[in-house]
């Protein structure tokens, strides 16, 4: 007789399950983020691509009592890994190291980026793309180019997952303020100074130095992990957890659920950049409707103005390279 945690685990109540692949699925992100994939209800099929370990890590999560079917590919079958694909999630690349910035992680990840947008491009073109490669406020820009060459470009498919900005300003203001429900839109993009958390709609009130110190906390989160962990590793749970809430929120959208709303980094006009992050209304295809940013206070006006003169040059630098691809 099979207990009640079993026959949960295998019913089914989504109105719609996905086939979702994760490209980078050996890494430090990736293999928690296939862990949590593999254990919601929402995932019918799951694909793992690497150039290494897939298949091991694919039949360690493969003995989960949890509905989905899971794979691992390797190297050259991508395809494979592809084929049939809604959800397409790309934490690959390189991890943060002490004394680094995302954008030192450019030179690596933006090939690694662009060689695996042109594989999503030929096998499965109709995917949502979530990506979480750094730099994201580059690599976003990089992917929608090559689809763009290749024709099969949707700018409501293609999201840059900024959703751990939110997850740590939501824990830094819960622990400050002893809240355990905490909602505050970041906006923006995802480094430094171009995230830009909007504090005043949070419902609470700082004094300015509790807004000094949460903002530099919510914009440089990453190093505390890297230098915590000592050389060792950068934000990779913490990442995981963010990357799979965000692809959760946009499964329920496309599964009908209404008025799914999170911030992330889209094309957009919104702002004087043509990518940003801000409020997105989420639904059956992707992006339905992207809301403008909150009202600002004058302190956040200031932060907007860095964010944006930063942006500007991390999405210019993510078109030039993807223009001197061949």
């Amino acid at each position: 007789m099979m207990s009640r945690t079993a026959r949960r685990a295998f019913s089914s109540t989504a109105a719609l399950n996905h086939k979702v692949a994760v490209l980078g699925a050996a890494g430090g992100i990736g293999q928690p983020l296939s862990l949590l994939m593999k254990n919601s209800t929402l995932t019918t099929d799951l694909t793992l691509y690497d150039i290494v370990n897939t298949p091991g890590v694919a039949a360690d999560l493969s003995h989960i009592c949890t509905p989905s079917k899971v794979q691992g590919f390797l190297g050259d079958d991508i395809g494979s890994a592809l084929k049939g694909r809604d959800i397409v999630i790309i934490p690959a690349g390189v991890p943060r190291k002490p004394g680094m910035t995302r954008d030192d992680l450019f030179n690596t990840n933006a090939g690694i980026v662009a060689k695996l947008a042109q594989a999503c491009a030929e096998h499965c073109p109709d995917a949502c793309f979530l990506i979480i490669s750094n730099p994201v406020n580059s690599t976003v820009p990089i992917f929608a180019e090559v689809l763009k060459k290749a024709g099969v470009y949707n700018p409501k498919k293609l999201f840059g997952v900024t959703t751990l900005d939110i997850v740590r300003a939501k824990t830094f203001i819960g622990e400050m303020k002893n809240e355990k429900e905490v909602s505050i839109p970041v906006v923006g993009g995802h480094s430094g100074a171009t995230i830009v958390p909007l504090l005043s709609q949070s419902g609470h009130t700082f004094t300015p130095e509790e807004v000094k110190t949460l903002t530099h906390r919510i914009q440089f989160g990453g190093d505390e992990v890297v230098q915590a962990k000592a050389g060792l590793g950068s934000a990779t749970l913490s990442m995981a957890y963010a990357g799979a809430q965000f692809a959760f929120s946009l499964m329920e959208a496309m599964n009908g659920k209404e008025n799914v709303v999170e911030c992330t980094f889209v094309e957009s006009n919104v702002e004087s950049t043509p990518y940003f992050s801000s409020p997105v209304l989420l639904g059956k295809n992707g992006v339905e409707e992207i809301r403008p940013v909150p009202a600002t206070n004058d302190h956040e006006k200031e932060l907007m103005k860095a964010c944006i003169t930063d942006l500007e040059k991390n999405i210019e630098k993510g078109i030039d390279f993807a223009a001197k691809l061949a």
